[in-house]
């Protein structure tokens, strides 16, 4: 009879601190990218408005060629507009907000796949509710639109209904044979649905 050599110690250690060192790398990838924020698929708006709620569709508008002219695809910015440095934003009034005011990056989808906390701000943050006092400002917005005598106060429904409305009836605008068209502002109840009773 042969004698089988031995597994030495030494072997079988570095062997054990290899699968080791694999199982703690693996499972720190699949945490760092299941931890990352994702841009979600859509968004429930107007919870509370008497119309209804709003379920917003934010990966297409996203992802797709939406904007007015059908171009090209819709900016993070074009409605995330405090996700840029205060220069940036004050080249497409009435925007003036950055933040964090000491911003430096633009939000774009590859920055937030890098960093989950580059949106900084969501729109109630500083959109706050007519009844509520908003997160990050002394109180909410107030923005005097050309043509108007007075400045808006930019609570939540105001801030919606500007930013959907206005690039809905500019893309109507731009392409009226749209099939099917983007509801313009005057259609409240294409977007706003009263939830089944």
């Amino acid at each position: 009879m042969q004698k089988s050599p031995g597994v030495k110690p030494a072997t079988v250690f570095r062997f054990v601190l290899c699968i080791t060192l694999l199982v703690v790398a693996s499972s720190l990838v699949i945490n760092r990218t299941s931890s990352q924020s994702k841009v979600p698929e859509t968004i429930v708006l107007a919870k509370e408005a008497k119309l209804g709620q709003v379920t917003f569709n934010h990966m297409k508008h996203a992802m797709e060629k939406r904007s007015p002219d059908g171009t090209k695809q819709i900016a993070c910015v074009d409605c995330h507009h405090t996700a840029q440095p205060a220069a940036e934003a004050v080249k497409h009034p009435p925007h003036k907000t950055a933040w964090p005011a000491d911003r430096t990056t633009t939000l774009t989808m590859e920055l937030l796949d890098k960093d989950a906390n580059a949106l900084g701000a969501v729109c109630t943050d500083c959109h706050a509710r007519a009844d509520q006092k908003p997160k990050l400002l002394p109180e909410i917005p107030s923005v005097k639109f050309e043509g108007s005598a007075e400045p808006t106060v930019m609570t939540n429904q105001q801030a919606f209904h500007h930013s959907c409305g206005t690039c809905h009836d500019e893309a109507v605008k731009a392409r009226p044979n749209l099939d099917p068209a983007p509801p313009g502002s005057k259609k409240c109840t294409v977007c706003h649905k009263k939830a089944a009773a």
